[in-house]
């Protein structure tokens, strides 16, 4: 029985919103770092090589996700970069991710393990300029 509430033909375009929000929330907090807009008080204690560092990484893995450029790349890159902020930064402040904070760097690191996995989808640089296989892999199975 198929309980589907929203045409799968709508998939792409959905996994298409993820990938441009999940960049722009990449973009903001390195937008954060570097201009310091939006101003963060919190980044106060962040050594000055290490918030341009983090900054550089987010502004460009923020910017190459919005358009679905290099996209598998990308987010294997901010995979792993989230991966070393949390346990950088959070971990040390205890295991489980809602008392230390770490909510957001877990979500950022599997997110974009998906994105490596799964490409841009809809509304990308990769699907215009590689075709649709680069853009995003169809669901093994689904019909």
């Amino acid at each position: 029985m198929d309980v589907t509430i929203l045409p799968r033909s709508w998939a792409p375009y959905a996994h298409a919103v993820l990938r441009i929000m999940f960049g722009l929330l990449f973009l903001q907090h390195g937008l954060g770092k570097i201009v310091d807009f939006p101003h963060d008080p919190s980044l106060a204690m962040m050594p000055e090589g290490l918030k341009m560092v983090a900054g550089i990484f987010e502004i460009v893995g923020g910017l190459l996700l919005i358009t679905g450029f290099l996209t598998r790349i990308a987010g294997f890159v901010m995979a792993g970069f989230s991966a070393v902020a949390y346990f950088m930064v959070h971990f040390p402040m205890g295991f489980f991710p809602e008392l230390n904070h770490g909510d957001l760097a877990v979500i950022f690191c599997f997110v974009g393990l998906f994105f490596a996995t799964s490409g841009a989808g809809a509304w990308s640089v990769d699907r215009a300029e590689f075709g649709s296989a680069a853009g995003s892999m169809p669901l093994q199975g689904a019909k």
